[in-house]
């Protein structure tokens, strides 16, 4: 296989099939040693993270598939930390999609004039370019259709498979008594059929979870999610 890119939390290789695959890291995103979802550096590393992060991945994939919502996932190997996926092309350099129950985050920090810490929010969407340099700046609908990144349907398109897709998972995690506050998600065009997938990954490193209104490090999410 041939390595193609190295992310924060997941380096990528091509297969000669043309498929690719996703190789886990025990990185995850932070400052100064403090797990962030929204950050854009890594901010520690947990052993054990990317298996975990796999093994929550695979499952939501797997319930996605079923229930008919396009993804990229085609299988997995939890034990050696890959996950092949079918190829896709981000929108412009890439975007991400963040669902939100809860006010906290960044969107705490922005709005905390009139927003309140952990005031419910009724599944609000917020896409946000990913540019490190620029530390993933909002933008809105019509940006991304001036700038060529996405037409509005697609932007629809986007925004109604993000509140689908984090209320499958929200539903998911309820069962476990376990509250989640926000999500974030990529998607891509399918590089055969140019339909919209959801890309990447569904795992603790990309969410923030509360049980009993404590805050779940990704780790232990995991092993609350399949106790039995």
């Amino acid at each position: 296989m041939k390595l193609t890119y190295q992310g924060k939390t997941k380096d990528v290789y091509q297969r000669q099939d043309g498929n690719y695959v996703l190789k886990f890291k025990d990185d995850v995103t932070g400052v100064d040693g403090v797990f962030d979802p929204g950050a854009n550096t890594v901010g520690l590393s947990i052993e054990g993270a990317g298996k975990a992060g796999l093994k929550l991945t695979t499952y939501f994939f797997e319930q996605l598939n079923k229930q008919g919502i396009p993804t990229h996932f085609i299988d997995s190997h939890i034990d050696e930390q890959t996950m092949t996926v079918k190829p896709a092309s981000v929108f412009g350099k890439g975007l991400e999609v963040i669902c939100r129950y809860r006010a906290v985050g960044s969107f705490l920090r922005r709005y905390g004039l009139y927003a309140e810490e952990n005031q419910p929010l009724d599944a609000f969407v917020e896409v946000t370019l990913k540019d490190d340099g620029r530390e993933d700046p909002p933008i809105t609908k019509d940006a991304l259709a001036m700038l060529d990144i996405l037409t509005t349907e697609e932007y629809e398109t986007l925004k109604s498979l993000t509140q689908q897709i984090a209320g499958v998972i929200k539903d998911e995690l309820a069962k476990k008594d376990i509250e989640l506050y926000d999500i974030k998600f990529e998607f891509g065009r399918d590089q055969t059929t140019g339909d919209i997938l959801l890309i990447d990954e569904i795992s603790g490193g990309n969410m923030r979870a509360f049980k009993d209104g404590e805050y779940i490090e990704p780790l232990t999410l995991e092993k609350l999610f399949f106790q039995s």
